[in-house]
């Protein structure tokens, strides 16, 4: 879902289908000026939260030639850097201000509430993009809705909200936001998965032991 979104805003894939399902002659046919977007080969990646999503991200990133960066509370094992040839921003703010596209994939906490601040995204260059499938609140949503109403931001690729599920009116309104109904594991394999994991904690807890999926106290 990551990279769908990675692909679909610079490319401008949802403006594009809209024009056509909209119909009253929104397409004049092809043209070399019309509906240009932005190619992601070359790009930078800087990935917020390199854990086992972001890791997985990285992967598929590298595929499409992106340079992968990112930020994470520890340094991931200099094996993983090597095999995802990623480089490593211990200043976030540095990270951020030298990325194209800027991926979150970090968990929300208390640490991570409106990571993103508006102080922050006000470093990002006016022309990057952010995607967004972790959790609406790392992002100031209101402050990152002001951007995009005032060009100074590139796009935005968003699966989560800060206060799903009502999403602030700029974002919908805007062409260079893809906007999504928190749909990212919405896979039968994925939701499957899901229901095996808790079958496999509930055992595990009834047979005496610590389940392998507890919940922090200090993610609420």
């Amino acid at each position: 879902m990551t990279m769908a979104l990675i692909l679909a805003v610079p490319r401008r894939l949802t403006e594009g289908a809209g024009l056509l399902r909209a119909g009253n002659n929104q397409w004049p046919g092809w043209s070399p000026t019309w509906m240009l977007g932005h190619r992601i080969y070359g790009k930078r990646l800087g990935i917020v939260g390199m854990g086992k999503i972001g890791q997985a991200v990285a992967r598929r990133a590298r595929a499409f030639g992106l340079q992968i960066h990112y930020h994470n509370r520890r340094r991931v094992a200099p094996e993983i850097e090597k095999a995802l040839e990623a480089t490593y921003w211990d200043s976030l703010d540095q990270m951020l201000a030298r990325m194209d596209i800027i991926s979150v994939n970090c968990p929300h906490t208390p640490a991570t509430y409106h990571l993103l601040s508006a102080r922050r995204l006000a470093l990002l260059k006016s022309t990057a993009y952010i995607v967004n499938t972790a959790r609406g609140e790392v992002i100031d949503e209101n402050a990152l809705a002001r951007m995009i109403e005032n060009n100074e931001i590139g796009g935005a690729g968003l699966d989560v909200f800060e206060h799903e599920p009502a999403v602030n009116a700029k974002l919908l309104k805007s062409d260079r936001v893809v906007v999504l109904p928190h749909m990212g594991s919405a896979t039968i394999e994925g939701r499957v998965d899901m229901g095996e994991k808790v079958i496999i904690n509930i055992k595990t807890f009834l047979d005496g032991h610590s389940p392998p999926d507890r919940v922090h106290p200090a993610m609420f």
